[in-house]
């Protein structure tokens, strides 16, 4: 029978999240907000940009309608893809783990709260691409994780029973999510140390010396 793995993108598939503090970090600069790392990891991680940029304008009081949070998004996409371009970094084992599942027959979808062009860039980059079937980006979705909407989403267009996907994450709004969809989660420590991640199904530090047959499939 068909199985699928369902991945988060960001700290799952490619270690960016430096970029992506790096990034919002300089925008909101601009607007003369000061975050730091600490306060990134801590408040942000798990929030889709839009969710960023109004929580961080909320603070500053400033409008947060959807000109403003267009104009804010579309600014950190510049830094984003600039970074990217420049210097990306696959988690370890992402790329032997993801060929290995798509051999293996599973059906593979990302869910994410990234921009859809900003994961197609990744993946281009990555030569990853033709291995997804399903790609659920943060303009698919009304709200972001812990929001189920994401994976079952992903799930309803694969056409699987929970019964039959696993998600991998690395956030804690995103394992959350994956519970709300009634999923098995198998946690990366990449974003948050591994006694951080006990309440997920499995914990891995990252992809390496793993194969998609241990992850905690229902039906095992």
């Amino acid at each position: 029978m068909t199985a699928a793995i369902l991945f988060d993108f960001n700290g799952v598939i490619v270690d960016d999240e430096p970029q992506h503090c790096a990034a919002l970090i300089a925008t909101l600069a601009d607007y003369g907000y000061a975050l730091d790392r600490d306060s990134y990891y801590r408040d942000y991680l798990g929030f889709d940009d839009r969710e960023c940029f109004r929580f961080s304008f909320g603070k500053l009081g400033r409008p947060a309608d959807e000109p403003a949070l267009a104009e804010a998004i579309e600014r950190k996409h510049a830094h984003y893809a600039r970074a990217v371009r420049d210097s990306m970094r696959l988690v370890p084992g992402a790329r032997d783990f993801v060929e290995t599942a798509a051999l293996d027959g599973y059906q593979l979808a990302i869910v994410s709260g990234a921009l859809r062009r900003e994961i197609e860039l990744v993946l281009d980059l990555a030569g990853l691409r033709p291995h997804f079937a399903e790609i659920v980006a943060a303009e698919d979705v009304s709200a972001c994780k812990p929001d189920p909407q994401g994976y079952n989403r992903a799930r309803e267009a694969l056409a699987l029973a929970p019964s039959r996907c696993v998600v991998i994450e690395d956030s804690l709004p995103g394992l959350a999510a994956a519970r709300a969809a009634g999923l098995r989660c198998a946690m990366l420590a990449t974003s948050h140390g591994e006694q951080d991640c006990t309440a997920a199904d499995a914990v891995w530090q990252d992809f390496t010396g793993h194969a998609p047959a241990e992850l905690p499939w229902p039906h095992a």
